[in-house]
């Protein structure tokens, strides 16, 4: 079931591309299959299982990001977007997370958790790795070969600590992770400076459905002049997802660059947007 979980997001990612770079042309369904290599039927299906609407209405999901990048440039864009029913999605709740963040010198001092638990879970976005510890999540990380990176890249951030693969366990807090009730998600446990915590909180402030530029970041961390230092600690998150760096964009509305690969970026972007736009219409 899983590989095929994971097989099935990989089309719906090149369905995804497809979409977005063809959006002016709003193909049609069948092309849109034929990009994820399945019936237009079975497709159908498929995607509205994984983002909870038609293709059709990701499509104008997508349109409408395109022009909401475009609004502070060109008011003839939201002209536009009215012009064929794209108003702006309603806001969400800010999503809360309940974090613990070190300053420098407890990041120093603190003592290590006795144990990480961690496996691997086939999430709407991939096959990924889960690490916790007794106080939360401590490691998320999107590969390929799950296993294999789960512990190198959780030793790096936490050396020494010892490793508990429990299948069990972390299959029941990935579904807490991805469940769309954010009182499900879990708590998390941080390891970084003062800086780096403080931009992880910002993030966690960045509504679902939204974006922000990396300069807008420095602003809410109050380092306005420092994009370049707000990017390297965006870039250390090695919690991904519910630490939602996916979320920063340039400022000049590119997607940018992304850890765990520029597709899966804009796979979650779209995710986000299609949820958002769900819920307003309800």
């Amino acid at each position: 079931m899983g590989d095929m979980r994971i097989e099935e997001y990989q089309r719906i990612e090149r369905a995804i591309d497809y979409i977005v770079g063809n959006r002016i042309d709003q193909p049609d369904l069948a092309a849109m299959a034929r990009a994820a290599g399945m019936s237009p039927s079975h497709f159908s299906r498929v995607f509205k299982r994984w983002s909870g609407i038609s293709p059709k209405q990701f499509l104008q999901v997508t349109t409408l990001l395109d022009a909401k990048k475009r609004l502070s440039n060109s008011e003839s864009v939201l002209g536009t977007a009215h012009a064929v029913g794209l108003s702006g999605p309603s806001r969400l709740h800010d999503l809360f997370v309940t974090m613990d963040g070190l300053t420098p010198g407890e990041f120093a001092g603190e003592p290590l958790p006795g144990r990480i638990r961690f496996g691997t879970i086939s999430s709407p976005f991939g096959s990924c790795v889960i690490g916790a510890t007794e106080r939360g999540v401590c490691y998320l990380s999107f590969e390929s070969d799950p296993l294999g990176a789960a512990r190198s890249g959780v030793e790096e951030i936490w050396p020494g600590v010892e490793l508990r693969h429990d299948a069990e366990y972390i299959g029941k807090l990935g579904r807490r992770i991805f469940a769309t009730n954010d009182d499900e998600r879990p708590g998390l446990h941080l390891r970084g400076t003062n800086f780096q915590v403080k931009v992880w909180q910002a993030l966690l402030e960045v509504p679902e459905g939204q974006t922000v530029s990396y300069g807008e970041l420095g602003i809410r961390v109050g380092k306005s002049h420092a994009a370049r230092a707000v990017g390297q600690a965006v870039g250390r998150n090695s919690i991904a997802w519910l630490i939602p760096c996916h979320r920063v964009l340039r400022a000049s509305g590119a997607l940018g660059g992304y850890r765990w690969g520029a597709s899966r970026k804009r796979a979650m972007l779209a995710w986000e947007e299609a949820r958002a736009t769900l819920t307003g219409s309800n």
